[in-house]
């Protein structure tokens, strides 16, 4: 469904479970920055009202989820860790040449998104699946299907915005890409590296 050209190896499973802490904290500010995307593209593409009423309710939803990984953190009687660059966003964003025209940003803005958005379900599927804390398990299993939701969310409007066919090509060519970033990470206990 998802149409990743490489899934997580399963053990990735067990370098996160040695460090929930830290997957815990990058997750949340994986959560920040996905609202801070979405409110960037209101800000840059504002003459689209259905993507701006899109990203309004989806920044909400993502600062909602910031607070329930937050409150998890808290509950597990720690604190959210130091902030860290995301490799594997900034491996991905190194895809698509940059300039254009303001539609052809968009697009590639959006399909970067929905690929961020696909491979965070993949793996909160593979920890609802694996995670011997079963609380856990069950937190991100809610989580997966919320991700799935989004990442369909932003390939229908670079469909929408782009050329439809040009538009399923890039996505293949980004899938191909992002096949190649995945095999050398999945080492780490981060949400996508």
């Amino acid at each position: 469904m998802l149409g990743l050209k490489l899934p997580t190896d399963p053990r990735w499973v067990n370098i996160v479970e040695k460090n929930i802490d830290e997957i815990l904290t990058d997750h949340a500010y994986c959560e920040q920055k996905a609202a801070s995307t979405a409110i960037s593209l209101i800000v840059t593409f504002p003459e689209y009202p259905d993507l701006v009423q899109e990203m309004v309710a989806l920044s909400r939803e993502e600062m909602g989820h910031f607070k329930m990984v937050h409150d998890l953190i808290l509950s597990r009687g720690s604190t959210l860790g130091r902030y860290r660059k995301d490799e594997y966003v900034i491996a991905l964003m190194k895809f698509f040449p940059k300039g254009g025209d303001r539609k052809t940003q968009l697009v590639h803005r959006l399909l970067y998104a929905a690929l961020i958005e696909a491979r965070s379900c993949e793996r909160f599927r593979l920890l609802s699946e694996e995670l011997q804390d079963k609380e856990l398990a069950e937190f991100y299993r809610k989580l997966m299907v919320s991700e799935a939701g989004h990442y369909t969310m932003f390939l229908k409007f670079a469909r929408k915005f782009g050329d439809r066919k040009a538009v399923d090509q890039k996505w293949q060519e980004l899938l191909e890409y992002e096949a190649e970033i995945m095999r050398d990470l999945g080492k780490k206990e981060t949400v996508h590296g």
